[in-house]
């Protein structure tokens, strides 16, 4: 009798938990979208420090650098679902890893493509895979250090908020709705991962990777002045394109080499 009660009221602690997650992610994401301005598209987004084009090819670095995406993204994927090459240990888990590598490699081919010809209309093929890739992430945590369930739920909820951020965006010529979804689960990775105990060796490197992400954002940022810095040599997006290329890298060095935590006896 005990254990069906505590059965039930971890079932119960679980579900009251699910709803206060996202309750509390719909609250800051409603909060945002009524206390900022629409945020249109603008030609400036799309006007990059080094334009240059070499044998052709339009846009030559910022197109060449995306490349190191795609074959991370294709070793990371065949890894993952081979099963025995990395440290995973639960389906949930797998489902989330193939969908981040998926989306590495989706954005590779979406990123060249945008920047053979950046505009309003090929962002969105650069954009879609880099959130389904933040998003897959984010569960993939919450599955290891939270709950399988709760994880797989915020995976497929958040990849159909991805597609309706993305609907929306081209309806109503407004970035905030992408611009939560990547900005909050960039920003709640490291936080679960310093909050929830690890079930896994090798934890620092979700810290280390959060940093790569964080120097491809700021040098992304600082396009021009990179670009000024290296003697026109090679631009802060450019740049970005290999810091973001890293982060998988650091990732599946991560799987390869982590084990399952024993604890020790008292």
């Amino acid at each position: 009798m005990m254990l069906w009660l505590g059965i039930w009221e971890e079932y119960v602690w679980r579900r009251e938990n699910r709803w206060r997650v996202w309750g509390g992610a719909a609250l800051l994401c409603l909060f945002f979208m009524v206390a900022t301005p629409k945020i249109p598209h603008s030609r400036s987004h799309h006007q990059y420090a080094d334009m240059r084009n070499f044998l052709g090819v339009p846009n030559t670095l910022n197109v060449l650098t995306s490349f190191p995406l795609l074959m991370v993204g294709v070793v990371g994927f065949i890894l993952c679902l081979h099963g025995s090459c990395f440290g995973i240990s639960v389906k949930g888990e797998t489902w989330g890893w193939a969908f981040f590598y998926a989306g590495v490699v989706g954005l590779a081919f979406g990123s060249s493509y945008y920047h053979l010809k950046p505009d309003d209309s090929r962002v969105t093929w650069e954009v879609f895979p880099m959130m389904i890739s933040i998003v897959s992430l984010f569960s993939t945590l919450v599955v290891e250090r939270v709950d399988e369930r709760l994880g797989l739920t915020c995976l497929f909820s958040l990849m159909s908020l991805v597609l309706g951020s993305i609907a929306y965006e081209r309806t109503f010529d407004d970035l905030r709705l992408r611009m939560t979804l990547t900005f909050i689960p960039s920003i709640s990775i490291p936080a679960l991962a310093f909050v929830f105990p690890a079930k896994y060796s090798h934890s620092r490197y979700w810290f280390w990777a959060a940093g790569l992400y964080l120097v491809a954002k700021f040098v992304a940022s600082a396009d021009m002045k990179v670009y000024w810095s290296t003697s026109y040599i090679i631009s802060g997006h450019s740049l970005a394109h290999i810091n973001l290329a890293l982060v998988p890298i650091l990732l599946s060095l991560m799987l390869w080499f982590r084990n399952i935590k024993i604890p020790r006896d008292s």
